[in-house]
């Protein structure tokens, strides 16, 4: 149906509203109960077996802090190619935390990683990836918001590929120094391997 809204949670680069490529209709800030982030290796067409992307799992004592991007149905598909590797699940209301007096769509996704054939691969993060995730948390919700992606995050004791120069994510962002200083900080504090 035309003009139809939908909404998506985003937990990682989803939050960074400079990578969004549909011409979204708001977005705004929310968290997601019941659910923990951690790294997983990927294979994809952009990325081979050996890089690890962001997805969630249960976890009841655990709320992730992102973003409910509110899109038009028709947009859905060009969103479901970008997250290629993940399937589209749907959320219940009672799992979201929003602003008050803020009226969601009946429907609301998130997107999480497809199972992967070997779970024991611990692919390395890619640095120009992570530099669009965690400043989305900062511009969203400050210095603070970058620590809460590490501490809600499992699976940083891996290598990283310093790529920051040379991006190889499709939607890199350009940082300003003090960025830079504060993620490459937050990254040590998590035992990211090669920094």
């Amino acid at each position: 149906m035309k003009d139809k809204l939908v909404g998506y949670f985003g937990f990682g680069s989803l939050v960074n509203k400079h990578t969004l490529r549909t011409s979204y209709v708001d977005i705004m800030r929310a968290s997601l109960k019941g659910y923990s982030r951690h790294w997983q290796a990927r294979s994809t067409a952009i990325f081979d077996n050996h890089t690890s992307l962001l997805s969630i799992h249960p976890d009841e004592t655990c709320t992730i802090k992102g973003m409910i991007v509110l899109d038009l149905l028709e947009n859905l598909p060009l969103v479901d190619e970008r997250e290629e590797g993940y399937s589209r699940h749907k959320l219940e209301h009672s799992q979201l935390e929003v602003s008050p007096n803020v009226e969601l769509p009946e429907e609301i996704y998130v997107y999480i990683a497809d199972e992967v054939e070997d779970a024991s691969d611990n692919g390395s993060l890619l640095q120009s990836y992570l530099d669009a995730v965690m400043q989305g948390f900062r511009n969203e919700y400050g210095t603070h918001g970058v620590s809460h992606f590490v501490d809600t995050t499992k699976g940083f004791n891996r290598a990283i590929n310093l790529d920051r120069h040379t991006p190889l994510y499709p939607r890199n962002v350009e940082l300003m120094d003090h960025e830079k200083a504060l993620f490459d900080m937050e990254l040590k504090r998590a035992g990211v391997l090669g920094l």
